[in-house]
């Protein structure tokens, strides 16, 4: 099952045909059936609200908490095949190598402690061997204080003095990209971590700049800043010109959302192509760093996650 197009120059109606075909598929029918739905009637916008709800009630585990902390469901063992059926079929499961053979810049998603040294590991191993890189490579994340489980996995890898997600990436890019210091830093503290933000650029020797940024939340008297919010801060510090092809890097269960929130927030409003892939499982972290076991709960919250990007993005679309 094929996401909406990214490449640059993608119609609103081809994007919106393309959104109508994941949503509608068999194995998103086949979900909502299992678990007691009826699928929704109404145009595409009605039939994207209907999944909205049914999926708040079924499949949000984590009830507003952060990821980690989601409720693990029990499910049967058919139930769980099913589901991890749909998650390969949807392409929440397998990594995907890069399309072409070279990009404009290469957009890293911050997440969780472990995630962030992976992801900084592959995007440099994808500068270095696979992807020429002609503008920036851009690692985006937030002042999200560390939970105290990833600052334990952060001290059995021995690095040891990150307290926020941005400190991660920023260590992942010293280690991955063998440097130092940065070239510039600049940022505004603001006093409270749901406002504040940074920049740190660095230039690495036979590579593309490498630029860290801490983005602000776009409601900070709610919440921290999300995935939406990182890619608009970095379009607004980078010149993106229509046409130009983004190639983002996160981990494959985030694919299909994080896919669909950059069609919104990059494509539409500015023109470029996106192509989303997933580290490669092979690929190794600059520092030991396990790996969290995805359960058929993590899926379907991650799928409900899909479907809640996709519904932005029509009503984005349908409003253009």
């Amino acid at each position: 099952m094929t996401l909406p197009g990214g490449a640059a120059g993608t119609t609103r109606e081809r994007l919106l045909a393309g959104v109508r075909s994941w949503v509608e598929s068999t194995p998103v029918r086949r979900l909502v059936t299992h678990f007691g739905g009826d699928w929704p009637d109404g145009d595409l916008a009605a039939v994207l609200a209907g999944l909205d709800a049914f999926s708040a009630r079924r499949w949000d585990f984590r009830q507003g908490r952060e990821r980690p902390d989601a409720r693990e469901p029990a499910f049967d063992p058919a139930t769980a095949g099913l589901v991890l059926s749909a998650a390969a079929e949807l392409g929440l499961v397998r990594a995907v190598t890069p399309a072409r053979s070279g990009y404009a810049h290469l957009l890293v998603l911050g997440g969780l402690a472990h995630a962030c040294l992976r992801r900084t590991a592959y995007a440099a191993v994808l500068a270095r061997t696979a992807a020429e890189v002609t503008g920036e490579v851009a690692v985006l994340g937030s002042f999200r204080p560390l939970s105290a489980a990833e600052s334990r996995t952060l001290d059995a890898a021995g690095l040891s003095g990150c307290a926020t997600e941005v400190d991660v990436l920023d260590a992942g890019v010293r280690l991955a990209f063998g440097v130092t210091e940065p070239d510039d830093e600049r940022g505004e503290p603001a006093g409270h971590p749901h406002r504040a933000w940074s920049s740190r650029t660095y230039r690495p020797a036979g590579l593309p700049p490498v630029r860290v940024l801490a983005a602000p939340s776009s409601e900070p008297d709610r919440r921290r800043a999300h995935t939406a919010d990182t890619q608009r801060f970095w379009a607004e510090h980078v010149r993106l010109r229509a046409g130009d092809p983004v190639l983002m890097v996160t981990a494959p269960i985030y694919v299909p959302f994080q896919h669909c929130d950059a069609l919104r927030t990059l494509a539409v409003p500015y023109g470029c192509g996106i192509e989303t892939v997933g580290v490669d499982p092979a690929a190794r972290a600059a520092v030991d760093v396990p790996e969290p076991t995805l359960t058929p709960g993590r899926y379907l919250q991650e799928i409900r996650s899909a479907l809640r990007s996709m519904r932005a993005l029509h009503a984005t679309l349908a409003a253009g």
